[in-house]
Parts: structure tokens; C-alpha cells; sequence
């Protein structure tokens, strides 16, 4: 079908491409045919020098927008995969990485049904979308290509009348039309309102719908009568979208209130439909039925006494307007009040024997969505940078005439001073005393997240510190929340917090000290109280968030992983110790580089101290479209999620770190890490890299309103450069150098210590963690393009870097097959293999047009805007070709 499918959108390309693109499309299948062998290289970037910049542009909107429709159809290829999967499943022999597969596998490893229900309520999946600047299709680009995808599911259904599929092909011929016309890069930059209103895009539509499938779905795996809305909420979505300002101007608190306030409004709207829907469906009368409806939190607006209209005698209708009246009316109806109101409809049809309507569809939904999504949609997080909260912290007692050089003090004079002052009643800032604009705004933004609370208790829940470094970060934090009225000193003497304040470990040194900085934060006596204050006496549990992308950018492929491997181990050993729950916030990415790859196995891979049911990983960019754009691909991922999830609560067994095995992994990633910073630390490399790399238009991409780097203009250097960019512009040149470098000079040192450890870790390389980092290494190997990264260097001259990046992709390619026992890098993964290769030949005329513009562009400062308009396209192009930016 999919083969069908292909040829569609190929003969839908050609149809649609006639007058002047026609020559055009003809072109763009000459040159990649040309590429399809490394020999034809040079020819294809000869011809592609004697084109106007006009044509290169039609070949690059043409190239590019071939690749969007052949991203839609691998998605619809993984559909029918899984589709033929299920209808080949059985109990005995259910499909993999299925609700049915996790429950099987942990009857067969001998948990009882109870035990598994159990496993399941604690299960606490929080997936955050965030508005990190990776996703550069346009909003127009990305809702053509979903309804394209759309329209070509339907023609693999055999019923179609010739009618009705010629009509559907006449769509498709429209919709791939307009997309060769439409802008691929937004004339100006997102701000975060558009930011917001994209991620209600996708929380409203696919994820709304999506939560309760996956409930119904979970129900019916556990079998014995289990009903979805019997289920807690296991599945609930954050967002970071105008939460998260570290590094952002543009998200103030102003911007906080209006996404809170839409959050709302969206809800609100939502559940009007969703409630209108189910009043329709309950037409009970009570003329039928002795209904004895208790009464519910939501103010009695309509009933049966009051009402002569048509429900007079429809008592769930009467009670579902006033559900709907009191959401749109009562500023003190809650979440809880929702779903207490709707428990009382599926009590009360129960009890008339009315079980199928009370236990299953609209209802049975309805009772699910007030759990996973309240009248919020999703719950707010706030972040920001350690820094500026030492900064308010320092000017409030300075003002107070408390402290008068905070920022100077040693860490245990800052603690006693912190401490101190949470334990004084009085506030820091004098009646009117004038702030600067940084404090200012910081106070602003904690009353902002006061008020808020002040409506829904669920509307935010944490505040994450960047670069946490040390105990006093997190206690700064909880003295301007004192200052603001979101804690206080109970009658005990401990810290009552309506938010818990969760770090955020980044670098490879701050990976290392996490464990001992937890101890620090546990063994405070407010920071602890802090802690329980938001959580529960019986059960704390405290947040820990992990940077995977700062960590690699800081020490490599190899180190962050190890790093941020044995951190958890530890970390979670820590809270245990402590009598404390750690749950693992996991900043993963899209691309392997900053965390990605199929997370399921990552959770699965994860130290067996660290395996939980409980946690939280962002969903970013480009990740957000691809997982969420279309609800059988939505509903699919969040499955394997929760199929990991289940297993890594409940897995009696499963394989441990040895203390060997982990000793001989930290010295080879320390090795790789001294490879890997032997590279970015070379005199010649950044100078090497900005030449190389298309990073300078990166920076100009409209695609997000966070800037790309802490610095602008001359000011760029490594240090301030974010790791997003770093990553997409080492994607575009295509060596994915955060994805492997390292590995090879590590598994091929002479120093004995090395070498022992290296035949310690290839002698356990089945280990989940370790098969899991070979293969993300393995599929990053296959994707970069050797001869296309020298083209790129060329344009820097002469430079040890570029042998420097091609000797360790041989030796780290030598080193992965050796491990694996393989004889390519995707032997266990032919599809990809096969797709990697597919694309390839058109992936390098888009290369070779970058190469040529970037030429063009430092040859003719005069023609830079024209020039970097058409740069821009050839970087939204490779970004379609290779599926992902940062």
C-alpha cells in the first residue's frame, strides 16, 4: 500500500510541477541521479555553480517539499505496520511494545493481576512539550502535510467508489501544489502567543483525543472487568510554552498570565463540546427511572423544580448544563469539583443498571479528561536561570539592609543568610522601595504563578532552577517565594511551599555532584519540609531534572551518557536512603546528539536503582509535530511509553550495574571526553566551525522566539552558543558529530587501564544500556555523509579539524561494528538502512546547493540578504531531509 501511496505523490510532484518549475523538477531528478554514486558528486556541484540563484531556490522548494510528503508517508507506513501487527496479535502473542505485551510479561514473570493493577496506579507519565526552537516548518506547511496524510489513508480503503477516489486524488494534486507555493520559512520570528497557540494545537486536538484511548486500551489489556475511568490519571501533559524564561526575554510575566488564561479558555471550550455531547447522549427521564442524583459541587442552576423546558424530567442533562454553566461562571470550580460532579452521574447509572453508558464512551472519557487534563489543559512549569534569582536575592538584602555584598559570600555564609531571613516574618523589600527591572520582573512572575494557584491548584506545580550548582540555587528560590507569599514557616517550624523547587543538573560536573547536592538538599531541614509540603508525609518525592543536551555539548556523546547513567543510579540510591521518591525529569531532545531516540528503551536501559513508573521527559520541536500530528502515531508512541513505563515499575528482574562495568565505562568516557575536547578546545576550531557550518543563518532562522545563543553578532563563541543549534548545524553538514564522536579513540587507546576497560565493556555489550548507546551511535554513524562534511570544510581552507572529525568517524565506525558483531552499522535495522540510502542522493544536492550559497554569500557581501533568503530555504530542506534540526 505504501509503495501505491509513493507513487501518488511522485506522479502528484510531476503534475502538479508543469510551466516553469517543470524544468526544474526535471533537473532535481538529474542531479540526484547523478548523486546516487560519490563520482558524481563533482559533476552535480559543477553544474549546481553555473544556476542562477533563482533556479537553485526552485530546486530547493521542490526538494524540500518532496521530502515533507515522504516523511508523511513513512508515517503512514508505520500506521499500516502496526495496524497489520494488531490484527496478527493475539493474548498469547500480542503486538510488541503493546499495553497487551507489558501486562503478558509481567503475569508471565509471575505478578498477580492486583499486583499489576497496582503497578499501574503508580504509574505517573508526564510528557512536557516545551517551545525549544526545532520544529522550522511553518504552521500552514505542517497542516497541509497532515491532511495530506489524511487524504492518502483514505485511498487504502478497497470500498472507494471510482468517484470518490478520483476526488481524492484531485486533493491530493491540490494540496501538493500548494505546498511547492508556500513559503517554507516565516517572514518574521514566533513569539511566544504563536508559540502558545501552537502548542494548544496539538494538547487540544490529537492529545485530547489521544489520553483516553490510551486508557480504554490499558483497561482492556488488564483485563477481569477493568474500566478506563476506574484507572488514576497515569497519563498528564505539561508545558513549558511561555514557562520557561531562562534566556528568553520575551517571556515575562505578562506573557505567563495570557498562556494561563488561554489555557483556560481552550479547556473551557473543550469541555463545552465534550459536555454537550454527553448531554445529548444521557436522555434519561425520570419518568422511566427512580433517579436519585446526589447533589454535585457545582452550583443546582437547573432542575427539575425550576425547569418547564424540555429536560424537566432529564435530571443527568440538567446537571451536565449546570457542570457547563459552572465552568464558564464559577471562578472557584475546580478539577476535582469536575470530576467529583461527573463520578456522581456514572454512580448514579450504575446504580440504575445503566453500566455500559456509565462505565464506557462519552462518560467514561469525560471522567478520564477532567483527571488527566482538569480545566487547565496542561500544568505550567516555570524556569529559570540560578543566576538571576541570586541576583534578586542579593538586591532585596541589600535593600533590607540585611547583607550587603550576597553575591561575595562563600556558600555556607550565603546559607546562613538564606536561612536566617525564611525564618524572619518581616519582607526584604521596603514599602515602595524602587527595584531594578530583573527583580522586578522575577517578583511579578511568582505573583503571576500566585494568583494562578489561587484559581486552580493544579495549574502550576514546579519551579526549575538552570545550572543549579549549588544548595544555596535552590534556597534562593524558596526565600523569594517566601517574599511573594507562595511559602512560609508553619507553627513546626518547617517550610510550607505551594511549588516544589526542582534543579536542573546540565554539565558533566554538575551530573557528578547531583548525588551529593541531593543529600545536602534532603538532609536541610527546610528544604526537606519544602519537599514534603509538596508532595505527601507518607510518600515525598522530590523532582530532579537532567540536561541531556548541555551535557554532551559540554563533555560528548560518551560521557553525557555515562554520566547521566550513573547520576541516576546514584541519585536514586539517595532518595531511598533518604526515605524520599526521586522522580526523573528527563530534558531529552529530538535527535540522539541531545537525549533522543526511542525513549522506551531508554527507559528500560536506565540503571535498574532509577527504573520508575514516575516521570517526566520533554517532547520538543519537530518531535511534538512527528509524535503528534496524527492520532494513530500519537496513540502508538505514547503507548511504548507506557509499556516501558509499566515494566520499569513492576519488572521483578532485570539486569544490574556491576561495579566493574561501571568503572570500566568512566574511563572510557573520560577518555572520549578528552577526545571530544581535544576537538572543540583546538585553537582552529571555532573559527573552523562557523566557516564549515551554516550556523550564522541558523541564527537568523525565524523559527522560535528564544534566541539561539546568550551572545549576538561577534559575540557568538562556543560557550554562549545553545545546544540546539550547535546540534542542527552539525546535522546540516551532515556528521552528527555529537552523536558518536569520541567513541572510537576510546575503544582504540594504547594505555592499558583503557584497553581493559574497553574488552570489560565489550564483554557485556548485550547490556541494555550499553547495546542501547551502540545502536543510537550506530544509527547517527549511518546517517552522517563523510564526503559531503569535506565539501563543507572546504570552505574553511586548510584545517587539522576536518581530518581530525574524519580519522575518529573510521575508527569510531571500526569500533561500533566490532561491539555489535555486525557488518554494517543498521544490520538489525534494514528498513532504516534502506530509507538512509533512499534519501541520500537527494539529500546531497540540497548539501551541494548550501555549499554553493554559503560560497556566494562570502564572495558577495552586497547580495547577503538576497543570498541568505535562499540559504535559509536549503536549511529547512536538509532539516526535512535528515527528519530533524536540534
Amino acid at each position: 500500500m505504501i509503495n501505491n501511496f509513493r507513487e501518488q505523490i511522485e506522479r502528484s510532484l510531476r503534475a502538479t510541477s508543469q510551466g516553469p518549475m517543470k524544468a526544474g523538477v526535471d533537473l532535481a531528478h538529474d542531479l540526484a541521479t547523478l548523486c546516487t554514486s560519490d563520482d558524481g558528486l563533482d559533476e552535480t556541484a559543477d553544474r549546481i555553480a553555473r544556476l542562477p540563484l533563482s533556479t537553485l531556490t526552485e530546486l530547493t522548494r521542490f526538494i524540500t517539499a518532496r521530502f515533507h510528503l515522504l516523511n508523511k508517508l513513512e508515517q503512514l507506513s508505520i500506521i499500516e505496520v502496526n495496524r497489520k501487527r494488531a490484527a496478527n496479535s493475539s493474548a498469547e502473542s500480542p503486538r510488541p511494545e503493546s499495553l497487551r505485551a507489558a501486562t503478558k510479561a509481567l503475569r508471565d514473570a509471575g505478578l498477580s493481576v492486583a499486583d499489576v493493577k497496582k503497578a499501574v496506579h503508580r504509574l505517573d507519565i508526564t510528557p512536557t512539550l516545551t517551545a525549544h526552537p526545532t520544529e522550522a516548518r511553518r504552521r500552514t506547511v505542517l497542516d497541509k502535510q497532515t491532511e495530506l496524510a489524511l487524504e492518502l489513508a483514505k485511498l487504502g480503503d478497497n470500498r472507494l467508489l471510482p468517484a470518490e477516489r478520483s476526488e481524492i486524488e484531485c486533493r491530493i494534486d491540490q494540496l501538493v501544489s500548494m505546498l511547492l507555493v508556500t513559503d517554507d520559512v516565516r517572514s518574521k520570528r514566533l513569539d511566544v502567543t504563536d508559540e502558545v497557540r501552537n502548542g494548544l494545537h496539538f494538547l487540544t486536538t490529537t492529545i485530547w483525543d489521544t489520553v483516553p484511548r490510551l486508557s480504554r486500551d490499558l483497561a482492556e489489556a488488564l483485563g477481569e472487568d477493568t474500566h478506563p475511568a476506574e484507572l488514576h490519571a497515569f497519563l498528564r501533559y505539561r508545558t513549558w510554552i511561555a514557562g520557561d524564561r531562562d534566556g528568553n526575554p520575551s517571556v515575562t510575566h505578562e506573557t505567563t498570565r495570557d498562556a494561563i488564561q488561554n489555557m483556560r479558555f481552550e479547556a473551557a471550550r473543550l469541555w463545552d463540546a465534550s459536555l454537550y455531547k454527553l448531554q445529548r447522549e444521557l436522555s434519561v427521564s425520570s419518568r422511566r427511572m427512580e433517579i436519585e442524583l446526589k447533589p454535585g459541587r457545582c452550583a443546582p442552576v437547573h432542575s427539575e423544580s425550576s425547569s418547564t423546558g424540555h429536560h424537566q424530567y432529564e435530571p443527568f442533562r440538567l446537571r451536565l448544563m449546570d457542570i457547563r454553566h459552572a465552568i464558564h461562571n464559577d471562578d472557584t470550580y475546580t478539577a476535582s469539583g469536575l470530576e467529583a460532579d461527573l463520578v456522581l452521574i456514572r454512580d448514579e447509572l450504575n446504580r440504575l443498571g445503566l453500566h455500559t453508558q456509565a462505565n464506557q464512551g462519552p462518560l467514561a472519557d469525560a471522567i478520564i479528561r477532567a483527571r488527566a487534563f482538569g480545566l487547565q489543559i496542561a500544568t505550567l512549569d516555570i524556569r529559570q536561570h540560578s543566576k538571576v534569582h541570586e541576583a534578586g536575592v542579593h538586591e532585596l538584602l541589600l535593600l533590607a539592609g540585611v547583607e550587603e555584598s550576597y553575591s561575595d559570600l562563600d556558600e555556607q555564609s550565603k546559607l546562613d543568610v538564606l536561612r536566617r531571613e525564611l525564618q524572619t516574618r518581616r519582607p526584604l523589600r521596603p514599602i515602595d522601595a524602587e527595584l531594578s527591572r530583573p527583580t522586578a520582573e522575577l517578583l511579578n512572575t511568582l505573583k503571576v504563578v500566585r494568583e494562578a494557584l489561587r484559581r486552580d491548584p493544579e495549574a502550576i506545580k514546579v519551579y526549575i532552577v538552570s545550572m543549579t550548582h549549588s544548595l544555596s540555587d535552590l534556597i534562593e528560590l524558596l526565600l523569594l517565594m517566601k517574599e511573594t507569599g507562595l511559602a512560609h514557616i508553619d507553627e513546626t517550624g518547617g517550610l510550607v511551599s505551594q511549588l516544589q523547587v526542582v534543579p536542573l543538573f546540565e554539565t558533566i560536573d554538575d551530573l557528578t555532584r547531583a548525588p551529593g547536592l541531593l543529600q545536602d538538599m534532603l538532609d536541610d531541614e527546610l528544604f526537606r519540609s519544602h519537599t514534603v509540603s509538596t508532595s505527601s508525609a507518607d510518600d515525598p518525592v522530590q523532582e530532579i531534572m537532567l540536561g541531556y543536551s548541555d551535557s554532551n555539548k559540554d563533555g560528548g556523546f560518551l560521557m553525557a551518557n555515562v554520566a547521566l547513567h550513573k547520576a541516576q543510579a546514584e541519585i536514586s540510591r539517595v532518595g531511598s536512603d533518604a526515605g524520599v521518591r526521586v522522580r526523573f525529569f528527563h530534558g531529552r531532545g529530538g535527535t540522539v546528539g541531545r537525549g533522543g531516540g526511542r525513549a522506551g528503551r531508554a527507559m528500560l536501559a536506565a540503571a535498574k536503582p532509577a527504573r520508575s513508573g514516575a516521570l517526566r521527559f520533554t517532547e520538543q520541536g519537530e518531535v511534538i509535530s512527528f509524535r503528534y500530528a496524527l492520532p494513530d502515531i500519537a496513540s502508538r508512541h505514547l503507548e511504548q511509553i507506557v509499556h516501558a513505563a509499566l515494566l520499569s515499575e513492576a519488572m521483578p528482574a532485570g539486569d544490574s550495574d556491576v561495579p566493574e562495568l561501571i568503572a570500566s565505562l568512566e574511563t572510557l568516557a573520560a577518555h572520549a571526553m578528552q577526545t571530544y575536547r581535544g576537538l572543540i578546545d583546538h585553537p582552529e576550531f571555532w573559527n573552523w566551525f562557523v566557516s564549515t557550518t551554516p550556523i550564522m543563518a541558523i541564527a537568523g532562522l525565524p523559527i522560535a522566539s528564544r534566541p539561539v545563543s546568550r551572545a549576538t553578532g561577534s559575540e557568538l563563541s562556543f560557550d554562549s552558543l545553545r545546544a540546539i543549534p550547535w546540534g542542527f548545524s552539525w546535522i546540516q553538514i551532515r556528521a552528527l558529530v555529537p552523536g558518536w564522536y569520541g567513541i572510537g579513540s576510546a575503544f582504540n587507546s594504547d594505555e592499558p587501564s583503557v584497553q581493559n576497560a574497553a574488552a570489560v565493556v565489550q564483554s557485556n555489550s548485550q547490556h541494555p544500556f550499553i547495546s542501547t548507546l551502540l545502536d543510537n551511535a550506530a544509527q547517527e554513524l549511518a546517517r552522517a555523509r563523510m564526503p559531503i562534511v569535506r565539501r563543507y570544510a572546504a570552505l574553511a581552507g586548510n584545517s587539522p579539524i576536518t581530518e581530525q572529525i574524519a580519522t575518529e568517524f573510521d575508527r569510531t565506525k571500526s569500533s561500533v561494528l566490532s561491539l555489535t558483531g555486525r557488518t554494517s552499522l543498521l544490520q538489525q535495522s534494514p528498513a532504516i538502512e534502506e530509507a538512509i540510502a533512499d534519501r541520500n542522493p537527494w539529500t546531497d544536492v540540497l548539501n551541494l546547493i548550501q555549499i554553493e550559497l554559503l560560497n556566494r554569500q562570502r564572495e558577495n557581501p552586497e547580495k547577503q540578504e538576497e543570498i541568505g533568503t535562499s540559504l535559509k530555504l536549503t536549511i529547512n530542506g536538509v532539516a526535512a531531509a535528515m527528519q530533524s534540526t536540534g
